[in-house]
């Protein structure tokens, strides 16, 4: 795939920085239109759309942000729970001047979408939950989810190359998909002062959100996956860690008005190891 940013050469985009609220928030921007905006997981950052930003810019203004804490977004004093994320997408919302968007979100980033979506239908055209749904993981599934907080703990303690690739090597079905570039610019990221701290605090939340059978009770339920109406495309992965595909068939039956696509040569990250099927299932289900 070459560098990271390959990908947008020749491509007409910004990195810009708006104020969502009091949080001086990141965003990687192109094109015009409806608005998108690409939500990553625990710990990430919007470079995990770069594969992404070129085809969906053809048909949306694009808004890959870094959620509150991540990134370069600002760190702020919360709790980094659910509640936080939906009012920092919120306060982006309103800072850009849409007045309905389509959200696209990974793992926690999916999370992030239905709950925004629940709380805030009026706004959401159509949200895509990416390996990441409001459910409990299975008994298997556990594993690996305190497998990830594992790895987080240990990128976020000393942030070195080799725990940040290890937490990264989660994220993927095939190895080299983990290049030394992508390794580097989450480095980069978990180096500024504070940030690798705040990271460690939000993977805790976040995987809490998911083991904790109190925290799920409020945040991961079924019930309410059957009040999310707006239309939604449940993209999985035959190789998802954590949440596996009879969980996302379960989710997705009972979403009132959902799509269920499993993509066959990825793990955590379709929208990076398969980025064009990943696109084109992506935009088909967003513009019709």
């Amino acid at each position: 795939m070459g560098s990271i940013w390959n990908t947008l050469q020749g491509v007409a985009f910004k990195q810009d920085f708006i104020h969502a609220g009091d949080v001086r928030t990141r965003t990687i921007t192109a094109g015009s239109g409806p608005v998108l905006i690409f939500l990553h997981g625990t710990g990430g950052h919007a470079e995990a759309y770069l594969r992404n930003i070129e085809a969906h810019a053809k048909h949306f203004s694009v808004h890959a942000i870094d959620m509150v804490g991540h990134g370069y977004s600002d760190i702020a004093d919360i709790d980094y729970g659910p509640q936080d994320y939906v009012d920092h997408l919120l306060a982006f919302v309103d800072a850009i001047g849409a007045e309905k968007v389509f959200i696209s979100g990974e793992s926690l980033g999916a999370q992030v979408a239905a709950w925004f979506a629940l709380q805030h239908p009026e706004r959401v055209e159509k949200i895509v939950l990416n390996t990441g749904i409001l459910l409990p993981p299975d008994p298997e599934g556990k594993k690996d989810l305190e497998d990830l907080l594992e790895r987080s703990r240990k990128a976020t303690g000393n942030p070195d190359r080799d725990a940040i690739h290890a937490r990264l090597r989660w994220l993927v079905h095939e190895d080299h998909s983990v290049t030394e570039e992508l390794v580097t610019a989450r480095k980069q990221i978990y180096d500024q002062p504070g940030r690798a701290a705040v990271i460690r605090q939000i993977a805790e939340q976040s995987i809490s959100a998911l083991l904790d059978p109190e925290i799920a009770e409020r945040w991961n339920n079924p019930i309410l996956l059957t009040e999310l109406l707006c239309p939604t495309l449940v993209l999985w992965t035959r190789y998802n860690p954590g949440q596996l595909v009879p969980l996302a068939e379960q989710g997705a039956a009972l979403i009132p008005n959902s799509e269920l696509v499993v993509l066959e040569n990825s793990a955590h990250w379709p929208q990076w190891e398969e980025p064009e099927e990943f696109n084109r299932v992506h935009i088909e289900f967003l513009l019709k």
